[in-house]
Order: C-alpha cells, then sequence, then structure tokens
C-alpha cells in the first residue's frame, strides 16, 4: 500500500490532507507538535478507510525530529512514496516592532522544516521511484504548502510572506535537483478557514471576502483536492497552484 508523511496533520488543511490520503488508500503518518490527542484522532479517522495510521509527534523545524518522523513512518509502512510539508506558523506583527527571534522562528518552521523533511524522506522516496520506474505510476512526490501571500506580501506579516515566498524557490530548486524520479511542487491556498484565520473580526471578514470572486473561505478540502491532484499528477513538477476563489487575479 503507498504511504505518505503530512507535518502539522491534526488540523486545518493538514488534517483535511491525511484524510484525503487516507480516503484515497494511503498509508499515512499524522504528524503533531503538541496536539497528540487531536494527532490520534485523526488517526484513527483515516484507519475506519482500511488504512495504517500512526501519530507522530515531531518539532519539524529541528533536522533530528524531522529525521525521526520521516524514519518512523518508513519503517511502520515499509517505505514513503510522498511526503507534504505543511506545519507553518503565522504571526501579525509590524515590522518595526518584529524581532530577530520571530523571524527566526517563523522562517524555522516555515522553509527550515520543508527543507530538513525533504532531506530526510529522499533516500525513501528514491526508493520508491525506482519501484515505480517503468510503470504507469506517477511515482513519488514532494508537496509543499504555501500561501497567496508569497505573491502579495502581507504589511503585518512581512517574515510569514517572505517564509512562504522562499518556500517557492525552494519548491523549483528541488524539483529540478531530483528530476526526473521525484515530482516536487507546491499549494499556494488563499484564505481558508483554518484556527489560523479564526480571530478575524467581522470587518476583517467582509473585506477579505469582498476580494474573493467565489464568495466564500476556502475549505480545507479544497486545498486537500488540490495536493491530490498533484500528487497524480505525473507529468507536473516545479509548478505551484494556486487555490484561492480567483482572489490572486484581481
Amino acid at each position: 500500500m503507498p504511504s505518505a508523511v503530512v507535518t502539522g496533520s491534526s488540523r486545518g488543511i493538514g488534517r483535511a490532507v491525511a484524510l484525503r490520503f487516507a480516503r484515497d488508500g494511503y498509508d499515512v503518518a499524522v504528524n503533531y507538535h503538541t496536539s497528540e490527542a487531536a494527532a490520534e484522532a485523526v488517526a484513527e479517522r483515516a484507519r475506519d478507510h482500511g488504512v495504517d495510521a500512526v501519530a507522530v509527534g515531531a518539532d519539524v523545524s529541528d533536522p533530528d525530529e524531522a529525521a525521526r518522523l520521516v524514519d518512523t513512518a518508513a519503517e511502520r509502512f515499509d517505505g514513503l512514496d510522498h511526503l507534504v510539508n505543511n506545519a507553518g506558523i503565522d504571526q501579525h506583527v509590524f515590522t518595526e516592532d518584529l524581532t530577530p527571534a520571530d523571524f527566526d522562528r517563523v522562517t524555522d518552521t516555515n522553509v527550515n522544516s520543508p527543507f530538513a523533511c525533504t532531506k530526510a524522506a529522499l533516500p525513501h522516496l528514491r526508493d520508491s521511484a525506482a519501484a515505480a520506474e517503468g510503470t504507469d505510476r506517477a511515482g513519488p512526490s514532494v508537496t509543499n504548502v504555501s500561501s497567496i501571500l508569497a505573491y502579495t506580501g502581507a504589511p503585518v506579516e512581512c517574515h510569514y510572506a517572505a517564509s512562504k515566498g522562499a518556500l517557492l524557490s525552494l519548491t523549483k530548486s528541488h524539483a529540478g535537483d531530483f528530476a526526473p524520479g521525484i515530482r516536487v511542487n507546491a499549494v499556494a491556498p488563499g484564505h481558508v478557514e483554518t484556527d489560523m484565520t479564526a480571530d478575524r473580526s467581522p470587518e476583517e471578514k467582509r473585506e477579505e471576502l469582498a476580494a474573493i470572486p467565489r464568495g466564500r473561505y476556502g475549505r480545507p478540502e479544497d486545498i486537500a483536492e488540490a495536493v491530490a491532484y498533484l500528487r497524480d499528477a505525473g507529468f507536473v513538477t516545479g509548478e505551484t497552484l494556486n487555490v484561492n476563489g480567483g482572489e490572486l487575479m484581481r
């Protein structure tokens, strides 16, 4: 059975991605940093789809922890076929109030952790690529979850926007590095209904919705759909799939 690691998958987009993979017949490692009970609940629901699932606690901004997560999944599932780098943090701070420690903390999670997880997964993904060679399977992939703010920037979260822009560059670089056997792509969500957007004021929500042609926020399942497409799209690599209800075209 094919397998996947989804970082930051105890809630929000990561949870939806992990459950989508399980629904599609993938064994899945549900990664969490602090929410063990939530991650165990996701793993239990994943197993309802007849696959194996395990919750693995790891701070993926730490390279040793990232490697432990990947190796735990590969050992349990006898290999690894897909990695989704979803773990991320946000912070609303104006530049004049932003400390170097704040900047580094966001970058460590949003850029360094995808690098660390991908590097740890590379030997396993290469084994998967070798097994897929000569078949009609799409083969292994890495999908990085970026953000619309990689394109638009953000006045009160420049470090978050910068980190998500860096992730798009990392995606293209890794796609070239790992070709032809391993595909690397990114998804850039717009505004999605998650814990990270729950603190919006009614006025902020009205302004945001007015800028989205589809007239609603995205749902975590919308992003999971895009990730599943990239997982299966055997001739797509080095690309970013923008999933924002049309917001970016304005």
